[in-house]
């Protein structure tokens, strides 16, 4: 996988947890979806991604959208 699947995985699994702890233990964890979909949105538009970069860090293969 390159890093621009990586992004969409991990936030996928991030957003998913989050409403799923919002169910189960407290309304307060949708706050966390709206930072993840706050932080996409801010990416699409400047492509400044901090997941991205981590991973680039870690030694994974660049995408198309985050060069």
């Amino acid at each position: 996988m390159n890093v621009d699947r990586l992004v969409f995985a991990i936030a996928g699994c991030f957003i998913l947890g989050s409403l799923a702890l919002s169910q189960l233990h407290h309304i307060y964890w949708l706050w966390f979806t709206a930072f993840v979909g706050a932080n996409m949105l801010q990416a699409a538009f400047t492509g400044f991604c901090p997941l991205a970069i981590i991973l680039k860090k870690a030694g994974q293969e660049s995408g198309a959208a985050f060069n």
